[in-house]
């Protein structure tokens, strides 16, 4: 799902209307001093326009924002941008934070009255809203990106019970259409890092149905009976599913599996469980932590579960994932993406249930 490029000297990002006022500005740094910046290159969002603008130092032309709580300034020394007099200012840089309120003073001196001179591979994050300004400087920054782009169908499976196993048919031919879609954008060390997709706020796309046979026909003597649930699992299961869960009072306990293995967890978490694979999505062959994407790997929101975190996992319908590893983002809150190798067995698995042991 890690998808590494160079961004272009003007990029439009679109966000949702109805949001609170903010603005999101990326610098990367090469000299800082209370006089300003030094070959700048500024990401402004919440305009009018409701779309990024990246000023670079060569630029003549500043735009107008001084309906927008801030304003741009060009100097010897290239783009500043200047905040309101008396705004209240939360300054994040190294693990701490200062609330001061600001003069009518650009960002780059209000730093510099605080003594902090962001290093050359630090950036800046300026977020405004109606309650204020936060100021965030690292070396490391993640923003939701809003953006409206073509939307090809997708392809729905359902069941039908009356036809026999084997049997298909189209009952809705697909369309292509536009969505409005989230994506995660990660900078580091002053250039993007990653560019993932979310989710998706809405779509004009019609999906294409498919509609698969499950009736089975009358088995042979010699046939046995497996459930699809069965199968899938057998592509993601470790140690053959767990035979006993011994429960400490704090939450902890331990994992017997069908194998003998003994796994220790220190909590369990109930969420929710989708699947991906490669080639659909926008998914690559590496993940966020720059693995090769495996059955395993398991995309994370990482303000949830931290990347690297070892899991047993255990969804809906008796599919047990197994083993996984922490290794990718690209979802957001109390949910998880299970890796599979193909499409067949993501549509199969679905949108399920699923019980999150963490493992110590």
């Amino acid at each position: 799902m890690n998808a590494d490029q160079q961004p272009s000297l003007l990029y439009a990002l679109c966000r949702r209307g109805g949001m609170l006022l903010f603005c999101l500005l990326v610098a990367t740094v090469t000299g800082l001093s209370a006089t300003g910046w030094a070959d700048s290159l500024f990401l402004i969002t919440g305009t009018e326009e409701e779309a990024a603008i990246i000023l670079d130092p060569d630029q003549k032309d500043p735009p107008d924002l001084s309906s927008q709580m801030v304003y741009v300034s060009n100097g010897s020394r290239g783009y500043d941008i200047t905040l309101q007099d008396n705004t209240t200012v939360t300054v994040r840089h190294e693990g701490s934070a200062v609330t001061i309120l600001s003069h009518k003073e650009s960002v780059s001196s209000l730093l510099a009255r605080l003594h902090i001179y962001p290093s050359p591979l630090e950036m800046i994050g300026v977020k405004l809203s109606e309650s204020g300004v936060e100021v965030n400087v690292a070396s490391e920054l993640t923003y939701y990106d809003y953006v409206t782009e073509t939307a090809p169908f997708a392809t729905q499976r359902v069941a039908n019970p009356e036809m026999l196993e084997g049997e298909e048919k189209v009952v809705q031919e697909g369309a292509n259409g536009v969505r409005s879609s989230v994506y995660e954008v990660v900078w580091s060390n002053g250039a993007q890092l990653s560019r993932q997709f979310v989710e998706e706020l809405d779509t004009t796309a019609v999906d294409r149905i498919v509609e698969y046979g499950t009736a089975k026909p009358k088995p042979k003597p010699s046939e046995t009976k497996q459930d699809p649930d069965d199968i899938l699992a057998e592509h993601g299961e470790t140690g053959g599913g767990i035979a006993n869960v011994s429960e400490n009072a704090d939450g902890s306990g331990t994992l017997t599996l069908k194998d003998g293995t003994v796994l220790n967890y220190s909590g369990v978490r109930s969420m929710t469980a989708t699947a991906y694979t490669t080639g659909h999505g926008g998914v690559g062959t590496r993940t966020a932590s720059g693995t090769a994407v495996h059955v395993g790997s398991v995309a994370v929101d990482k303000s949830v579960i931290p990347l690297g975190t070892r899991m047993y996992i255990v969804a809906g319908g008796n599919v047990v994932y197994g083993l996984a590893v922490a290794e990718d983002t690209g979802v957001k809150g109390n949910k998880i993406d299970l890796y599979y190798d193909t499409y067949e067995e993501c549509i199969q698995f679905g949108r399920r249930s699923c019980t999150v042991y963490i493992l110590e």
